[in-house]
């Protein structure tokens, strides 16, 4: 009796032992990626929230960073913050929407399987692959002034020649033409993976009941897709509030700083005034927050 209680004993600290050998590994091989995220994300989002209450001296001053920024007409870098927030949601005004719906559009023809439709969805997607730099590279080639293709083709026929990066409304048409042309493949493939899943049959039954197309997209195809299009306008909407490769590197936050984002209000302050830039950062941080706390809801709501 008593050997084989020992026996059984001896199994169950063998078996603890092979399942501690089994996790120490395992946490072993996860060593280098907690390294990684403690030294450039976790360190530097507090320390971020250290100097967003300090002044340049490093002496703590509470919340006055923030009365700064918000409140005081005096503060050198309140309009800086408020006309990068005020460009910021210009840009989430006109892109998100954009961003839906011709996605939307593309993949409503799509799924219709014309022919060649795989070639064109692969050529839609393909811009996400891309670089931001090559995309910007690519774009300055087509909308420069003196060397762009587009002015090219105007001074050819003696028309006038436009300052699309220089120039407003251009700069901010011309902003928006390269962020739906690089971006809006991944939302055409969430909105065509909806589609793939709804019943064909609705579709002949609503066909057999005399509905033209169009009504069939407003009452069958939309109803169906909410799902989708909800993550599709939180996603952009996250992605827009985060803006900051196409206006910093395509128009340089110009003319007369008409498309600086806050993002490069940000950047622009981090060296010389860090306590500001975090301060900034952080705003900019509860922002995106509360646009994720109303995804959750709007998810939990849809699921309830």
């Amino acid at each position: 009796m008593n050997e084989k209680y020992t026996d059984t004993s001896e199994k169950t600290v063998l078996r603890k032992l092979s399942l501690f050998k089994r996790q120490f590994y395992g946490f072993l091989f996860a060593v280098p990626f907690l390294v990684i995220f403690a030294l450039f994300f976790i360190f530097p989002f507090f320390s971020g929230i250290a100097q967003s209450f300090v002044n340049r001296k490093g002496e703590f001053v509470g919340l006055q960073n923030y009365r700064n920024i918000l409140f005081s007409q005096d503060f050198t870098y309140r309009a800086d913050f408020f006309r990068g927030l005020k460009n910021t949601l210009t840009f989430v005004v006109f892109a998100v929407p954009l961003l839906i719906v011709i996605p939307l559009f593309i993949a409503v023809l799509i799924d219709i399987q014309p022919k060649g439709y795989k070639f064109f969805r692969a050529l839609l997607f393909m811009p996400t692959v891309f670089s931001i730099s090559s995309v910007i590279l690519m774009w300055k080639r087509v909308l420069e002034v003196e060397t762009g293709f587009i002015n090219g083709i105007f001074k050819f026929f003696n028309m006038n020649q436009i300052n699309f990066l220089g120039s407003q409304p251009w700069a901010w048409i011309s902003l928006l033409v390269v962020t739906i042309w690089w971006t809006m493949g991944t939302n055409i493939v969430i909105l065509g993976a909806g589609l793939k899943n709804i019943d064909k049959a609705v579709y002949e039954a609503a066909a057999i009941d005399g509905a033209s197309y169009i009504k069939t997209v407003f009452s069958i195809t939309l109803p169906l897709l909410v799902g989708q299009i909800i993550v599709v306008f939180i996603m952009t909407l996250l992605a827009s509030f985060n803006v900051y490769g196409q206006p910093a590197l395509l128009t340089v936050g110009g003319p007369e700083r008409s498309t600086q984002v806050l993002l490069m209000v940000i950047l622009d302050n981090l060296f010389d005034r860090p306590y500001v830039a975090s301060a900034m950062s952080l705003m900019l941080g509860a922002i995106m927050i509360v646009i994720s706390l109303a995804q959750a809801a709007i998810a939990r709501k849809r699921r309830d």
